[in-house]
């Protein structure tokens, strides 16, 4: 089992539009490459992180599923739509993939 972490940092004064993003995509993208509410949950900085620190965390069984929904996710064009309206209530840059193999 795997978690896959996708970090990205909201813009100053921007934080309620890129969670809201967030919950529209989960709803209306991810459920279209099987994450949903049941393997996948958000996080934001609270204390000794970054307060604008926005991270999805999605529950995979293996590096081939998440490689499987990557493949899917490159090839809706609702996903390309929604990341340019997500753009600019972020700070450029700051998105990245951590995987983590989950133990026990």
């Amino acid at each position: 089992m795997f978690i896959a972490r996708w970090s990205i940092e909201a813009r100053f004064g921007h934080k309620a539009e890129v969670l809201d993003q967030m919950h529209h995509w989960l709803r209306e993208i991810g459920s279209q490459i099987g994450w949903t509410e049941a393997n996948t949950r958000l996080l934001t900085g609270s204390i000794g992180a970054k307060e604008s620190t926005i991270q999805s965390e999605i529950a995979v069984a293996s590096l081939a599923e998440l490689e499987t929904a990557w493949a899917k996710l490159a090839s809706l064009d609702s996903h390309a739509a929604w990341s340019k309206q997500l753009e600019p209530h972020v700070v450029s840059g700051t998105q990245h993939w951590e995987i983590f193999r989950l133990l026990g």
